[in-house]
Formats: C-alpha cells, sequence, structure tokens
C-alpha cells in the first residue's frame, strides 16, 4: 500500500509538472576555448522572464512552456549566443554542450557600458580575466588581490600579514593609482586614493568575473588610473532557486563558514541574493588574530524587456592585529619566532592578546543600477551609491610600549602591558605616561555614475556620460585606553582646544577634522569601425576636484579653509586591427591630467587649514603596443608599454631629531617625474582536453628621471628652508620589476582538477623615505634591491555526490616549499644591513567543502 501511495504521490508531482510545461531543457555551458564550465552563465527564453543559471559544473535545468524558441545564453566577458530549441509536450531534451566565445564584440551592451569592461579583440587595452571557478579553486587563505599574481605586471603582497591589510601594484604603481571599481563603482579613497582591502573582504564568494585593465584601460569615469584598472563583477540575478552552504579550515586557527541562496528568478521578474559569513583565526604571523563578518545582497527587478533595476548592498566588518614596524634583517634573524612570524607589536594584557596596532573598521556600500535598453541601438546604464565608513586603527602614546625594558624577554618578545598598568597606576594623580588611542576614520560617500551608448550607425558609436561624487571624511584621536592610569595630561599638543587638561577616555586631542572632496566630470567617447576587422575609438573627459578643510581641534583663527580647485582633463586614442582570424594587433595613446590628492594640498591637515598654494595638477601620458593570437587551444599576448609620470605631487612630513612624536615638518616638491616602460607576455595553452598550462613574463623598467626642487614649512606654514631632491636615476621602489608565473592544471577525473602554479619575483627596489635623498651625498646612491624569490602553490578539486546534494571539496598550499623570502622593504641608506623589511609568509594550507542545494 505504501509502494502504491508513493507511486500515486510520484504521478501527482509528474502531471502537475506537464501541466505547467511544455518540456524540460537541459544543457551545460562551456568555454569554447578551453571546453571548460562556466558556472552562473544566464540562460533565459527570449522574449520571456524565464530562465536558469549554470550551476558550478556549467549544467542547466530549465522548464519551458513553448514547443519552440531561443534560449538566449549569456556570461560577463563572453559573447552571447541563441540557441533555437523544439521540444514535444512533456519531454525532456539535451541540448549538449554550448560553447560561448571570449569577448568576440557581442557582449551584452547594457554589462559593458555599465562596468566598463574590455573586449577582447576590439577594445585596444591590455586585459586579463580572472572567473569565479579560478577564484573558487586559487584563493584559499591568500589576501583577495594576491589571486591576481599570476597576471602580467602586478605585484601583489600581504605587508604585514594583518587580515585585509594587503596591497597590489599594477606596472610599479601603487594602490592610488590603480582605479579599483566593484559592479562600475569606484572604491578607492577619495582623500589619498588609497585602496583598504579588509572592506571588501567577502568579495571572493560573490564574484563573478574579475577584470584587470593594465594602463589607460576601458574605464568610463571622469578621471582615469595611471597604472591600470580592477573590475570586479559580483553575481546579480541569480536566476536558478538554490544555494550554497560553505566552510573552510586552515592554518593557524583559520575558520570560515557561510551560506549564499537565491530565490530564483519569478515569473514576474524578480530574484536576490543573499550570501553572509564569519571568519576568524589566529593569523600566520604572531600576534594577528583576526575576526569578521561580511555579507552581500542583491534584489533584482527585470520590469521589461528593456528595464532592469538592481539593487546591492555589501561589506565586511572586521577587526585584526597589524604588524606596522618593519625590522632590519639581522633583527628578524635573530628573534626568537623566526623571519616569518615575529611581531613587535602586541603583548598581553590581562593575561589576553592585546595590540599596539590594530585596525578595526565596517563600511558597507550600497548601489541602486538602472540598466536601460532604450531602442535596439541606444542604452543607459545609471548606478546611485553610497558607502558609510565607520573605524580606525590602534596607536599608542608614551615612550615605554614598545621599549626592550617593557617586553617578557628581550626585543623580540611580546609587549607586558600589565606593566606598565602597574605603574600607571602607581603614577596616581600624576597621570598615566603612555596611553592608548584610536586614530578614527569615518567618511559619508555618495556618487553617480552614467553612462549612455548608442550604435548611431553600422559603424559609429558613440558614449559618454557623468560622474559625480560628494565625500566627507573625519578624522580624530580619541583616547580608548589609559592603561591603569587616572588621566592623560595633553601637554605636548599646545594648539589643542584643551591643551594641558587631563583627558579621559572617548576625549578627543592632537587632531579632528573633517576633510571634504566635491569632483563632477563628464566624459565622452566615439567608435569606429573602419572595416569589419578594424577598429578606432576617440575619447575626452573633463572633470572639476573642490577640496576644502575644516579644523575642530586647534586654536586657529581659520577654521575652515577656503574652497581650492583643479581643474583636469585627458585624452586618449586607438585602434585595433585583426589582420587575420587568429591575430590582431592594437595601439592607444593618451594624456590627461588630474588633480593632487587632499593630502597633498592641505600638507597640515591636523593643525592647519591653509592650503598648499604650490600644489598643481599631476600629468600623465602613456603609449601601448600590444599583440593577440587565438587558436582553439592556444591564447598568446604580447604588450610593449610607455607611461610618463610628469609632476607627481610629492608632499609630506618629517621629524626632526631630538624633537617630540608630535611635532612636525612639511614639505613639498614640485616637477618631480618618473618614466614607467616595459613588456608583458601572457600563454595559455590546451595540451589536451585535461591537460592544460599558462605562464606570464613581465619586465619592468621603471625609474625617477629627474631631480627636483621644493621647500620645507613648519606647523604653522612657515617656509624654514629650500631643499633639493636627488631622484634622477632611482629605481621605483616597492614592487617586482621582473615577475614570471608558470602554472598547470589537470582534470584527473570527470570532476576533480589538481593544478600547481610557480611565481617568480625579482628586481625589486626598495621603497625609500623622500627626506632620506635630500643631500648632495645621496645623489647616484641607489635605493637597496630586495632578493629575488620564487613560491610554489598547490592545489586540488573534487567534486562528487553527496546523497541528493552536489558537494565540492578544495584543497590548497601556498609556498609549498616554506620559502624564506622579502615582501615588502623600505631603504635607509641603500644597504641591506639598514633597509627595514617584511619577511613573507611559510607554508600556509586550506581546505574547504561546499555543499550546493
Amino acid at each position: 500500500m505504501k509502494k502504491i501511495t508513493n507511486l500515486l504521490v510520484v504521478a501527482f508531482i509528474m502531471c502537475s509538472a506537464f501541466m505547467q510545461a511544455q518540456g524540460i531543457l537541459t544543457g551545460k555551458v562551456v568555454d569554447a576555448e578551453t571546453d571548460t564550465p562556466i558556472p552562473g552563465a544566464n540562460v533565459f527564453v527570449e522574449g520571456t522572464n524565464n530562465g536558469a543559471i549554470t550551476d558550478f559544473d556549467g549544467l542547466f535545468q530549465l522548464e519551458v512552456d513553448e514547443n519552440s524558441g531561443v534560449l538566449k545564453i549569456s556570461y560577463v566577458g563572453f559573447a552571447s549566443k541563441n540557441v533555437k530549441f523544439a521540444i514535444s509536450n512533456g519531454s525532456e531534451k539535451d541540448l549538449g554542450a554550448i560553447g560561448l566565445e571570449m569577448d568576440q564584440g557581442a557582449l551584452d551592451e547594457v554589462l559593458v557600458t555599465a562596468y566598463s569592461l574590455a573586449i577582447d579583440r576590439k577594445t585596444p587595452v591590455a586585459v586579463s580575466t580572472v572567473k569565479s571557478e579560478e577564484i573558487a579553486l586559487k584563493l584559499g587563505t591568500q589576501e583577495f588581490p594576491e589571486i591576481l599574481k599570476t597576471t602580467p605586471g602586478i605585484y601583489a603582497t600581504k605587508q604585514g600579514g594583518g587580515y585585509g591589510d594587503g596591497r597590489v601594484n599594477i606596472r610599479g604603481f601603487s594602490s592610488e593609482n590603480v582605479a579599483v571599481m566593484i559592479n562600475g563603482v569606484p572604491v578607492n579613497d577619495m582623500e589619498n586614493g588609497s585602496v583598504y582591502w579588509s572592506n571588501w573582504a567577502g568579495l571572493g564568494d560573490v564574484t563573478s568575473t574579475m577584470q584587470v585593465q593594465r594602463g589607460l584601460g576601458a574605464a568610463k569615469v571622469a578621471v582615469p588610473s595611471v597604472g591600470g584598472t580592477i573590475n570586479i563583477v559580483t553575481k546579480s540575478t541569480d536566476a536558478k532557486e538554490g544555494g550554497k552552504i560553505m566552510s573552510s579550515i586552515g592554518n593557524n586557527g583559520y575558520l570560515k563558514y557561510g551560506m549564499t541562496y537565491s530565490t530564483g528568478l519569478s515569473d514576474k521578474g524578480f530574484a536576490a541574493t543573499v550570501s553572509a559569513s564569519r571568519i576568524s583565526g589566529d593569523g600566520y604571523v604572531n600576534g594577528l588574530e583576526f575576526s569578521g563578518y561580511n555579507y552581500f545582497v542583491n534584489l533584482s527587478q527585470q520590469i521589461n524587456e528593456n528595464h532592469l533595476l538592481s539593487f546591492n548592498a555589501f561589506g565586511a566588518q572586521q577587526q585584526h592585529g597589524q604588524r606596522y614596524t618593519r625590522y632590519t634583517i639581522k633583527e628578524y634573524k635573530q628573534s626568537e619566532a623566526g623571519p616569518k612570524r615575529f611581531n613587535g607589536d602586541w603583548g598581553y594584557k590581562n593575561g589576553e592578546v592585546y595590540n599596539s596596532s590594530y585596525n578595526f573598521y565596517h563600511k558597507p556600500q550600497m548601489s541602486l543600477n538602472h540598466y536601460w535598453t532604450v531602442n535596439d541601438k541606444t542604452n543607459i546604464s545609471t548606478a546611485l551609491y553610497a558607502s558609510f565608513g565607520s573605524g580606525g586603527g590602534r596607536r599608542t602614546q608614551g615612550d615605554k610600549i614598545g621599549s626592550d625594558e617593557y617586553r617578557l624577554g628581550g626585543f623580540d618578545q611580546p609587549i607586558d602591558f600589565d606593566k606598565i598598568v602597574d605603574e600607571n597606576r602607581a603614577l596616581g594623580t600624576l597621570g598615566a605616561s603612555d596611553m592608548v588611542y584610536a586614530s578614527n576614520n569615518s567618511h559619508q560617500w555618495y556618487g553617480i555614475l552614467s553612462t549612455f551608448k548608442n550604435r548611431t550607425t553600422d559603424k559609429l558609436t558613440l558614449s559618454g556620460g557623468i560622474d559625480g561624487r560628494y565625500y566627507v571624511g573625519s578624522h580624530w584621536y580619541e583616547i580608548t585606553d589609559l592603561l591603569g592610569g587616572d588621566y592623560w595630561l595633553n601637554d605636548n599638543n599646545p594648539n589643542d582646544i584643551n591643551a594641558n587638561q587631563a583627558l579621559q577616555v572617548g576625549d578627543t586631542f592632537g587632531k579632528d577634522y573633517d576633510g571634504k572632496v566635491i569632483r563632477g566630470g563628464v566624459f565622452g567617447q566615439a567608435e569606429y569601425d573602419v572595416l569589419d576587422n578594424l577598429n578606432v575609438f576617440a575619447s575626452a573627459n573633463v572633470s572639476r576636484t573642490v577640496y576644502s578643510l575644516e579644523n575642530n581641534q586647534k586654536v586657529i583663527d581659520k577654521k575652515k579653509s577656503d574652497h581650492v580647485y583643479f581643474t583636469g582633463y585627458g585624452v586618449k586614442g586607438g585602434a585595433n586591427y585583426n589582420f587575420t582570424d587568429n591575430q590582431n594587433v592594437f595601439a592607444n595613446v593618451g594624456y590627461f591630467t588630474r588633480a593632487p590628492f587632499l593630502s597633498n594640498v592641505f600638507m597640515n591637515s591636523t593643525g592647519s587649514t591653509e592650503a598648499n598654494k604650490d600644489a598643481v595638477n599631476e600629468k600623465i601620458f602613456s603609449a601601448e603596443l600590444g599583440y593577440g593570437f587565438r587558436l582553439p587551444n592556444l591564447k598568446l599576448a604580447l604588450n610593449l608599454y610607455r607611461t610618463e609620470y610628469i609632476d607627481k605631487a610629492l608632499a609630506g612630513s618629517y621629524q626632526i631629531q631630538g624633537e617630540r612624536d608630535n611635532i612636525r615638518r612639511y614639505y613639498n616638491l614640485q616637477g618631480v617625474d618618473a618614466l614607467h616602460q616595459g613588456i608583458e607576455v601572457e600563454a595559455s595553452y590546451n595540451v589536451t582536453d585535461k591537460f592544460k598550462v599558462n605562464g606570464m613574463l613581465s619586465l619592468g623598467d621603471w625609474e625617477w628621471t629627474n631631480n627636483a626642487q621644493g621647500f620645507k614649512k613648519d606647523e604653522f606654514g612657515n617656509v624654514t628652508e629650500e631643499i633639493n631632491l636627488y631622484s634622477k636615476g632611482l629605481k621605483v621602489g616597492d614592487a617586482a620589476q621582473t615577475t614570471f608565473a608558470l602554472g598547470g592544471s589537470y582534470d584527473f577525473a570527470p570532476k576533480s582538477t589538481i593544478f600547481v602554479d610557480y611565481n617568480y619575483a625579482g628586481n625589486m627596489y626598495a621603497y625609500y623615505n623622500i627626506d632620506s635623498r635630500m643631500s648632495e651625498g645621496d645623489e647616484g646612491k641607489q635605493t637597496w634591491k630586495a632578493p629575488e624569490y620564487g613560491l610554489f602553490d598547490l592545489g586540488i578539486k573534487h567534486t562528487f555526490d553527496f546523497g541528493p546534494f552536489e558537494a565540492s571539496l578544495y584543497g590548497k598550499i601556498n609556498n609549498a616549499l616554506n620559502t624564506e623570502y622579502i615582501s615588502d622593504a623600505r631603504d635607509a641608506d641603500g644597504t641591506a644591513q639598514n633597509a627595514t623589511v617584511y619577511f613573507g609568509s611559510g607554508r600556509t594550507y586550506s581546505v574547504s567543502f561546499n555543499l550546493k542545494f
């Protein structure tokens, strides 16, 4: 009886399904070049809202109400494809493998316009694309930007090793000269251009595609980048209902778990995707404990065939210990923990880990995107976005913290905070000798980025748009821990409004100001297909930047600064010629000017509202040549580039020997020029259907080309002396000028892959302090060159059935040979003995388990 009942239930379900649908279509979407699955591809019945999304293996299943029609299959970075189908009532039809071609110029116009994506063999820029499956396979416990280390021109490190403290350089340019965009929205700090990857620590879970455009790039914003652009495209309308539960463990207590779920695309065109995860660990380096929460929400509504609304919200609330202090190589070697793990910026307080350098931040970002297909020739994409950052970093005041006398042993042992607490208590009414404070940074940022594209004729396409941004950043010092003291006497900041007062936890001192940035710009571009295989373009942009500053902490006559205006402009052009079905060449050239950052305009932002009247626009000239070769199993790209960085803004502060820590002097240098040039090669080859190899070589030659002059000022803005900078011939530091990568992957089973990657970095010159190159004896003295190094990474993926679910296991080992190497260096006098460095992490590992439902 039970069996009969079960059969009736099954029959009822099947009948219900047949009543609702004419049939079921199945298939597999793959990369036509590599035959690898494409997860996250959209599969829709043309003219309807009925669709599905491919799973991790590229498979889809779609119920259809029509006996015949056309499936439209698309994925960011690939040309969309139409597949006709015909099916009888109640049947199931397998469409087999459907191959998508990479970037052949037929990408979804709205996505290309909105995300400023480059199209292979059409957009004349050097570009590399990382897909979601590669991120899932290779990220492991690495920092998010480290996934790009096999890309030409890229140098990525963990810096001090703290969670989210990674950095990435492109062609020798640091983060302030590398534009980072998430779904077409810029995220670089508006005051100094920096990118803080800890704010985006959960992106690896929801990234659909990451594209790196080196050089001028194709980004449609009013102020272009110098080194390149990193475009990150997240998942949006996951049309198939379902989700994924994941968990990862790794070295030093690494633990991450979370879930992603999609409602599926409803009959009314609505879809929602949510993702959340928690992460924690002790850190590879001593004292770098971390914890955080990552979240992502996408709500999308396909209003009709011409209008799509999409709301995104994502962020990462985190806190982590940091390794701020750099030591000499000798000191690292002498430390008990060893060069890879030694960290002098932590200790114990009340039996618990307590960091003297610590970061805590939360920066949610929200955007409302409208994609409008006006007609078959015109589309408009508009993004309204906002972000609200709050948090900061821990700092210390006093001479005891970090000194050898107040450690639990020698210089390399943890800080004894309890001893300082006891002494502060003993001081009683005399106040604390040492205390801990937070350097707080919060901001409000609102923006609009709107772009239109019109195919005016069969050959001519016009595009343009607006880029508007409003930003206010607040920065202040706030006492957070008196370390047992009754108060802290603010006697080192004579210009503070609370100078010589007894301060308590929560009081501000030293710094409290608001920096405001308002920027507006317009841009336009014309593309013309001279021939079927020859495409040219020209573009221009104009921007206006307004800076102002308000000081809330100092006793000064002028609390609010005057507004400081900068007008920038840029022009660029290029061409791509496909001279055979397999080969193409391209060239681009551009020149633009841009405003210096706010930190270069207000050099003494903590103590004055006087602007640097000598600040001028930076100028950039760039030219590039490229060659591409494509076969079904081979892909090769060659690029030559030359970038001239003119009038780079160099302004900052320095310490006069013998003076107190909070008394600073300020400098401004003009006319500093640099030249970045080099050659890049990237290739991938499918030896067989199962065995694939890829590699890259990047040879850079980056150096400063002239000496420069400037002046020093005191804290009141008075010129104290003229200075000379002896920089001519100095190599640009802080990134390896020679990088090489070689990797291979092998599918040893239908759903299983193993890979090995080798990454080499050489010709890495140390970063140098500008005030260490201001005497005549420095002329011709080269900055220290760190030792070259090479690292092996290994990984494996295995997918299998786990009851009714699909499960995947990932294993990853970074620096498999446990190589000891220097990843970051700061020069002192051109010698290895006095350079201060960070050593990179030794062998690390992670194991992940994903369960799809």
